[in-house]
């Protein structure tokens, strides 16, 4: 299984779920905070803002803290963030990105590095894996908004570059350029995506093994539970039955 990470580890104990939950919207609403500040606060004339407002209902984010976090944005007090990528290696050669806002840049960069360091990666200039992958626009819809055929044919008319369906969902692909134009195209065919960004899409992939995997886990997790960072990619390939042993 190619695989990144976006907020969808598996965790096992209550408390622990608990907890990565407030997390999870404390991220959620600090990208709400940033995309309402940096644009209109109203979800229909501000794209980035739209799609994390989209993002903050897929994991049922009360609405009182989606509004909490774009009112936040219009107070002279809000805090300013910092957009900052980080790249570098993990395990068995995996190329790994990170993003972040930060209110601290070295703070951040030094609890990024140690995370590296500590499972056996290393943190390297920013364009130092990029090159890796592909910045593109994503949706996401569940099978049942309709058949490949359909969801391929409106991803096309819409101007996606690919549609790729599967057992999971359809995966809608298109570039920068188009994504706002095509995510609007399909929520009007489909209705409201189970998830709509910009991602790293991994161009090649790097095999690893189990014991690899175990620990290239663990290092995105540990940068997953920063509280600055965003979200995390990386182009491993490992087994689905590895995969399947390592969650259980």
């Amino acid at each position: 299984m190619a695989g990144h990470s976006q907020f969808k580890n598996i965790m096992h104990r209550k408390g622990a779920q608990d907890a990565r939950r407030s997390r999870m919207f404390s991220k959620l609403a600090r990208e709400i905070t940033v995309a309402a500040k940096l644009g209109l606060p109203d979800p229909n004339f501000n794209p980035r803002l739209r799609a994390a407002v989209l993002a903050a209902r897929d994991v049922n984010m009360p609405k009182d803290n989606i509004d909490r976090a774009i009112k936040k944005s219009q107070g002279g007090d809000a805090e300013t963030y910092e957009e900052v990528r980080y790249e570098g290696y993990g395990p068995g050669g995996v190329a790994i990105i990170a993003e972040a806002l930060t209110d601290n840049r070295n703070r951040t960069a030094s609890e990024v590095r140690s995370i590296f360091t500590k499972y056996g990666g290393n943190l390297g200039a920013t364009g130092s894996v990029a090159h890796m992958f592909s910045r593109v626009g994503q949706v996401i819809y569940p099978l049942t908004a309709g058949s490949a055929d359909d969801v391929l044919e409106a991803a096309i008319e819409a101007g996606a570059d690919d549609c790729l369906s599967s057992p999971d969902g359809h995966e809608i692909v298109s570039s920068v350029e188009e994504f706002a134009a095509v995510r609007d195209a399909l929520e009007t065919r489909f209705g409201a995506p189970e998830a709509a960004r910009l991602v790293w899409k991994p161009m090649v992939t790097a095999p690893i093994g189990e014991g690899e995997a175990e620990t290239l886990l663990k290092l995105i997790d540990l940068l997953d539970d920063n509280e600055d960072v965003q979200s995390v990619y990386a182009n491993f390939d490992v087994a689905e039955d590895i995969l399947a042993k390592l969650s259980a």
